[in-house]
């Protein structure tokens, strides 16, 4: 090798008046410049200090990037459960994931990565080992459940999101239950997606389409 480039961690640069995004990007922008095909890039959660989309997609093109012009040899660490499907884009790229074993409600970090992409995160696993209170454990699995079964509120927000129901209030309404034009619109565009031939940027297109259909 002849260069050893690391991009981890996350600190503001207070006096220089960065934010821990520019102070990334500029590591980033400084890695892309100058890796050559014999160089170890060791990039850790990219695109992490701004928004989902933006930092997914900003991770997406620099692993592109990394693979078909530099050609150096990268570890490159994402929660991006959407970045796996480079390696069925990129010859050379290899997912590995941390083994883990679920015991009941825990999870025990086996401290061993084996080939494959992740299937879930374990976020709230993570914050239970650093001492959260069991309440805002309960609460962010309440969330996280919501979220996932992508149920929102009249106004498009995550219906749990605005805060717990209380006593005799009503269940929130899920996503479709409403009689909207606008809804039923994009319930037929959803069960009309080939998902296996969808590739992540091209779901991200379609989510922000929709954001604006619904806004």
């Amino acid at each position: 090798m002849d260069r050893i480039f690391t991009r981890v961690g996350a600190s503001d640069d207070l006096a220089r008046g960065r934010s821990t995004f520019m102070v990334e990007m500029t590591e980033t922008a400084a890695i892309v410049h100058n890796a050559t095909r014999r160089s170890l890039v060791v990039l850790d959660e990219i695109g992490r200090g701004t928004s989902t989309f933006d930092g997914l997609s900003i991770a997406w093109a620099v692993a592109e990037h990394l693979h078909d012009r530099a050609g150096c040899r990268t570890l490159f660490a994402t929660h991006y459960h959407e970045l796996q499907d480079l390696a069925r884009e990129r010859p050379r790229v290899r997912n590995l994931t941390s083994a883990v074993r679920e015991v009941g409600d825990r999870v025990v970090f086996l401290r061993k990565l084996l080939p494959g992409g992740a299937s879930r995160s374990y976020g709230i696993e993570v914050a239970k080992l650093a001492g959260l209170p069991p309440e805002i454990l309960a609460r962010a699995r309440e969330i996280l459940k919501n979220l996932e079964a992508l149920e929102v509120d009249e106004g498009g927000h995550a219906a749990l999101a605005r805060g717990g129901r209380g006593p005799g209030e009503s269940p929130q309404l899920g996503l479709f239950s409403r009689a909207d034009e606008r809804l039923a619109a994009l319930r037929e565009d959803l069960l009309g997606l080939d998902l296996d031939a969808l590739r992540p940027i091209d779901a991200l297109a379609l989510l922000a389409e929709w954001k604006r259909r619904l806004g």
